[in-house]
């Protein structure tokens, strides 16, 4: 019997009725815009870094940069924000509501990094070991990545004609415990520790924002508080410039909060008009040749599957936010976006991004997706992204998207059925921990020296300040994958159908045996998949999760005794601890 769907009060506290027709620009809608638009710039200004630094992308071979992935990322933002624009309002149609906010929208983040470390570099890397001069090797790294992105978003794009009975056989509780976990990790831990590395530029702003969103006060001339926030962030910075440039010798505070001037000049070098291109050659140049790609299924493949089910992850929240958008159409378009970017010359798969609630907290509507695509293509086809990273302090936006953060964490909980919040909180733990390792993999890049695969060569058991080493990489392999199947099985457990916990338990059973799950190869600090049959590089450490397998074929066995015998019910509830409670246990202590 299907799974019907858990159903709790939306926090965003219900739908707006209105006979007034639907406005596609909201005052708000430069809040959100402001938000999203600084999640977008941090993926853009990472391109032009990683593909500079690893791929050789810089030099003769910046124009691979500005006149090909950047105009192909310009095409798959702007068909994407337009179309969840269009289909925010054909939803306030259907529905007769003027309070629907459109779908976040971007380039995905972990499919960015990936692709650039683990299909870009090594094809730039064996490309320039083959004799390859750098700009041809660079060109040669950036037909991989079409690959790539080009099978990453049929993988989208095919997903979306069964994902939409995937969702409705998972509780919300699995889908949503995901993206709070992820929102605690790499948003809302990664951008407060930006906001205190320099306090002085992203404080004021986090006040203005926190006063406009959490005491819902508005400004003079009803300004938006995401622009006043951003604004002060960008005054304050370039006020703490100036300061240093006439004050040389003072505080070293200031000259930690001071950007570069130059940059600003520098910037203007690479500024120029380059319009998309179909690059259908050049892309079907590697996809004639399965020598080229076949090896890179291992990576394709599982992020693929991740985007495919991250997207789905955020359609729920955002019907669990007031906003039931279809699945097919929402992640078809999705595929599609992808599938754009291969063709006009991106390498790197688009997303639904996480944060629906937060936007629509914000009072953004549909107006906010059509301002932050124009705005992403005018920088990606003229070359400016450098000008607006060298004048806009990235910690002048943060706040902002902290907020984003902090509201899909809440919604996890309040949109969910309390009695699942202990499957929330499972949920959690694979994402936070999966951050964890990305914190530790860093400083060991940085540091230099000793790798983590010379620590678990030596030590499987190796601990890092208190952390088992491979229990961090473990987890972090396919952990969105891990979250929805723990939480599940806790969300099953909660309802006590123990044969649904079994059949979850035995779906972690074979994702960690094919794979897909905490099985890994590792090469100095650098950490890929490994599927089961598949051949790593030499010299590499091999880990097959086998025995997680077997442990969670364990725990399946364990659910199907209870499934086949009467369980009586626990006659005592566990207390809770009333808010009256709490304050007497402080003050106790």
């Amino acid at each position: 019997m299907q799974q019907q769907r858990d159903l709790a009060p939306s926090p965003s506290g219900g739908s707006v009725l209105s006979a007034e027709p639907f406005r596609w620009f909201v005052p708000r809608d430069l809040d959100g815009f402001f938000g999203l638009f600084v999640d977008n710039l941090v993926q853009l200004i990472l391109i032009v870094t990683l593909c500079g630094a690893m791929c050789g992308m810089s030099g003769e071979a910046a124009f691979l940069l500005y006149q090909r992935i950047l105009p192909g990322v310009a095409v798959s933002l702007l068909v994407g924000n337009l179309f969840y624009a269009w289909q925010a309002r054909q939803l306030a149609r259907r529905t007769g509501r003027h309070d629907v906010t459109a779908l976040p929208y971007g380039i995905n983040t972990p499919s960015l990094l990936v692709y650039v470390f683990f299909v870009m570099l090594p094809a730039y890397e064996a490309a320039t070991a083959k004799g390859a001069s750098s700009v041809a090797a660079a060109e040669q790294a950036w037909r991989v990545g079409l690959v790539a992105c080009l099978g990453s978003g049929l993988i989208e794009f095919c997903g979306a004609f069964v994902a939409e009975s995937v969702r409705r056989r998972t509780p919300r509780a699995a889908l949503l415990s995901t993206l709070a976990g992820i929102a605690i990790g790499f948003i809302s831990m990664s951008f407060t520790l930006q906001l205190i590395q320099k306090p002085l530029i992203a404080m004021l702003p986090l006040a203005i924002v926190l006063v406009t969103y959490f005491s819902r006060v508005s400004f003079p001339w009803r300004l938006p508080g995401g622009f006043v926030s951003l604004l002060a962030g960008v005054l304050l910075a370039w006020g703490l410039t100036f300061l240093h440039q006439v004050w040389a010798d003072g505080p070293v505070w200031i000259a930690r909060h001071a950007l570069n001037s130059s940059a600003v000049g520098e910037s203007w070098q690479v500024i120029g008009f380059a319009p998309p291109q179909l690059w259908l050659g050049d892309l079907w140049q590697v996809v004639a040749d399965p020598g080229q790609w076949l090896g890179l299924l291992s990576v394709i493949v599982p992020m693929g599957l991740f985007n495919l089910l991250g997207s789905l992850q955020n359609i729920e929240s955002a019907e669990a936010a007031g906003d039931a958008y279809d699945t097919k159409s929402s992640l078809s378009m999705n595929g599609l976006g992808t599938l754009a970017a291969a063709a006009f010359g991106s390498c790197f798969p688009t997303t639904i991004y996480i944060g629906h609630p937060g936007w629509k907290g914000l009072g953004a509507r549909a107006g906010y997706s059509i301002i932050n695509g124009v705005v992403i293509t005018i920088l990606c086809v003229t070359g400016t992204v450098a000008l607006i990273q060298s004048l806009v302090p990235i910690e002048a936006g943060v706040p902002i998207v902290l907020w984003i953060g902090v509201v899909i964490t809440a919604q996890a909980f309040v949109a969910c059925p309390p009695a699942h919040a202990p499957a929330v909180a499972i949920g959690l733990f694979p994402a936070i921990a999966a951050w964890g390792m990305t914190v530790v993999q860093g400083a060991f890049l940085v540091a230099g020296g000793v790798t983590m695969q010379s620590l678990l060569s030596k030590d499987f058991s190796q601990q890092v300040n208190g952390f088992l080493l491979h229990g961090l990489i473990s987890m972090e392999r396919g952990y969105i994958f891990t979250c929805v199947i723990l939480a599940t099985i806790a969300v099953e457990l909660i309802e006590r159908r123990f044969l649904r916990a079994a059949c979850w338990s035995s779906i972690g059973a074979i994702f960690a045996g094919a794979g897909l799950t905490h099985s890994y190869q590792l090469s100095g600090n650098l950490v890929d998949f490994l599927f089961a049959g598949s051949r790593a590089p030499e010299g590499s450490m091999l880990y097959h999760a086998t025995d997680v397998a077997i442990g969670y074929g364990l725990m399946a066995i364990v659910f199907l005794l209870f499934a086949f015998r009467k369980v009586e019910s626990v006659s005592e509830s566990v207390p809770v601890l009333t808010e009256s409670d709490a304050h007497r246990t402080m003050e106790f202590h």
